[in-house]
């Protein structure tokens, strides 16, 4: 078992222009819990939706089945409440009905205390030329550093 959990979503920095961020806490089972001690997660096709009585939920983020589970093992893609404080709620769900902008969750970790938390971003999708233009910066930095290292 691992020491630290950190699970990063990669592609979110490439698809998504992050406004925001947040710390939330996640309502999970406790063979859920023990799936992600293990670091058997993935965040990358989840986001973060809210339900009809405001309350946010992350949808699509897969924890592996605890593999000493027996009948009581949790379902793999469920969905999961977060926590957060009722201000950031609301002022999370004003942001979201601006056209364009959503929730993603951006690193699921555990604490200090061994609690799972989940980073969520507030975050606007990119437009195709806004993502050619990222990986047009990120050749041009290769290069630079490349043309550095050969001048040292």
């Amino acid at each position: 078992m691992q020491k630290t959990v950190n699970i990063l979503n990669r592609k979110a920095k490439f698809q998504y222009e992050i406004l925001d961020k947040y710390t939330a806490g996640i309502v999970l089972t406790g063979t859920e819990i023990k799936s992600i001690r293990a670091g058997k997660a993935s965040i990358a096709e989840g986001f973060c939706e809210f339900n009809d009585r405001s309350e946010l939920f992350v949808i699509n983020m897969t924890i592996e089945e605890y593999s000493f589970g027996n009948y009581y093992n949790h379902k793999p893609k469920a969905e999961r409440k977060l926590l957060l404080n009722r201000r950031e709620l609301k002022k999370l769900e004003k942001e979201v009905n601006i056209k364009g902008n959503a929730i993603i969750p951006m690193r699921l970790f555990i604490n200090d205390k061994g609690l799972a938390k989940l980073e969520i971003a507030l975050a606007k999708g990119k437009k195709l030329y806004d993502k050619r233009d990222t990986i047009k910066d990120r050749e041009n930095k290769r290069k630079l550093d490349r043309i550095k290292k050969d001048f040292r």
